[in-house]
């Protein structure tokens, strides 16, 4: 596909923005701060429930300035204008790109091909919340005539990260009679943790595979088949009672033994890692109801809105994302840190790895041509405070760069005592002391040993961003998801790179399809790979007595 955009580097805004770094580069935020006494107010903007505090970024007017001439000159609001329109911009497979519209409200019209696929979108919506009202009510019985007790998500990537992320976020609001469980990895031990304290007559799984043939889900699936089997005396219609499908492959949903009324289906304008608020999410509505689950999908539109309407200026997936691309380009910065300090956040960062690094970990351009700078940071990250007790020891002090995003509510969920203020001071500290860190002077003024002091100065100078909401609610949860969802897009868009294939994770499945034979076949196979793998599939044969 040829672009009509010049390349990034050839971009009047990137030359100005080069430039403008070596100017900027060694300016200190302590001296930013200094010289402007309402920087706080200047680079902080609120929209949709949420409040992002960027100013401790090392940017001047100047940089804001040149940072959205180039996103105009990125040809950023075209892109956004043709995705929420349904064109087929994701151009490797010639997919729209609409998890917009899975979060869009009974009334909005979205076209895909000229048809409209919001009613189809909540025609699934209305089916799950049928379908979860009678499971979380009991009505849904066993194969037994037992009711439903343990919920058992089997997925993996997209079908498992979400769901996984979302019912741990939304656990105070979920209902607690019930047990949910995730499976993704192939490796036995998964499935085996999962399943051995609960019992098959109470138990339903939902098998997650837009084609029911992925190989990692599909073991467990059947792994999970035997098991109930087992447990039920071996009776292939109890199969049905105790198994749903969110597919799109009804022919093999059948042959597995699921009722095809009890399919939920998607779409191909959905990446598996945008659709947790697809049919993917079922076990996030089973856990949560189907009231609260649509409280997060107007949390997501919320977001959604805001970035199709808002001025860059003000626009907070995009300011986030021109961020990113100043820290990552300019100042060298790899990696991205996502810091919630909301223990109900733990499995976010995680979450976020996929969304962001499958999405942009890309080296050639829209047009095929590689690329000559640098794209997808890698992110990570880990609840507060228990990070502090870990890894901050390297982004105060270490000789890498890494910009932290924080995030942090107003008001605790499980209120106790004092712990929520000290929480959120650890949060403005620590946000606080990347900053501004500690000198030489101010160390010694408090009577540190001279042989001391440089072990104890702190540099500072070191990007974060602070988001903060009143409380952790599904409508929240919705736009964070959005708000990084939307923030990856810009990022692609900037970079001109197709943010909604993922060709990178092809190559070792099909090779592990290949030698899965080798490993499993009675007679020696003969081997073609290269000698190192050759000896490790040798070695592994004879250890495992073959």
């Amino acid at each position: 596909m040829k672009s009509n955009l010049k390349p990034l580097t050839q971009r009047a805004a990137w030359k100005a923005l080069t430039a403008h770094h070596k100017q900027v580069q060694k300016l200190h935020l302590r001296q930013l701060f200094a010289d402007d006494a309402k920087r706080g107010q200047k680079f902080s903007v609120e929209a949709a429930g949420l409040f992002l505090d960027y100013s401790k970024n090392r940017i001047t007017d100047k940089t804001s300035s040149l940072l959205l001439q180039l996103a105009d000159e990125s040809g950023l609001r075209a892109k956004i204008d043709a995705m929420f329109a349904g064109e087929k911009i994701n151009i490797t497979e010639n997919r729209a790109v609409l998890h917009v519209a899975l979060r869009a409200p009974k009334n909005a019209t979205i076209l895909v091909d000229g048809k409209n696929v919001v009613p189809e979108v909540h025609a699934v919506l209305d089916k799950m919340a049928a379908f979860s009202d009678r499971v979380r009510s009991g009505a849904w019985k066993g194969f037994t005539g037992k009711r439903i007790k343990n919920i058992v998500n089997i997925g993996i990537g997209g079908s498992d990260l979400g769901p996984v992320m979302a019912y741990e976020a939304l656990k105070h609001y979920s209902q607690r009679d019930l047990v949910f469980r995730f499976v993704s990895n192939v490796d036995g031990i998964d499935f085996v943790e999962a399943t051995h304290d609960l019992k098959p007559a109470e138990t339903l799984f939902i098998i997650s595979s837009k084609t029911f043939t992925t190989l990692e889900t599909m073991t467990n699936a059947q792994s999970a088949r035997d098991w109930l089997l087992a447990g039920l005396g071996g009776n292939v219609k109890a199969v049905a009672k105790h198994f749903v499908a969110v597919s799109t492959n009804g022919e093999k949903v059948s042959a597995f033994g699921i009722d095809t009324a009890n399919m939920f289906g998607f779409w191909d304008w959905v990446g598996g890692r945008y659709s947790m608020d697809s049919a993917i999410g079922l076990s996030t509505m089973l856990a949560v109801g189907p009231e609260n689950f649509r409280k997060l999908l107007a949390g997501f539109h919320a977001l959604d809105e805001h970035f199709r309407t808002a001025p860059f200026a003000k626009n907070l997936p995009v300011l986030l994302a021109l961020l990113t691309v100043w820290n990552t380009e300019f100042f060298g910065a790899e990696t991205a840190a996502v810091l919630p300090y909301e223990n109900y956040l733990k499995r976010f960062p995680a979450y976020l790895q996929q969304l962001t690094m499958e999405s942009n970990g890309k080296h050639v351009t829209l047009d095929g041509k590689h690329v000559d700078y640098q794209t997808g940071p890698i992110y990570w990250g880990e609840p507060g405070t228990n990070g502090q007790h870990s890894f901050y020891q390297l982004i105060h002090q270490g000789t890498r760069l890494i910009p932290c995003d924080f995030i942090a509510f107003a008001k605790a969920l499980t209120p106790l005592g004092r712990h929520h203020d000290i929480l959120l001071a650890n949060v403005f500290a620590q946000a606080e002391a990347l900053a501004f860190g500690k000198t030489a002077a101010e160390v010694k003024a408090e009577g540190v040993p001279a042989a001391l002091v440089p072990h104890k100065v702190f540099e500072g100078n070191r990007p974060s961003n602070v988001i903060l909401a009143e409380k952790l609610t599904p409508e929240i949860l919705g736009t964070l998801i959005a708000l990084y969802e939307h923030n990856v897009f810009v990022q692609g868009a900037i970079w001109n790179i197709d943010s909604f294939d993922q060709w990178g994770v092809e190559l070792g499945k099909v090779l592990a399809q290949r030698i899965v034979p080798e490993l499993e076949s009675k007679e020696a196979p003969k081997l073609k790979h290269d000698n190192s793998t050759n000896q490790l599939i040798k070695r592994y044969r004879k250890m495992k007595g073959l």
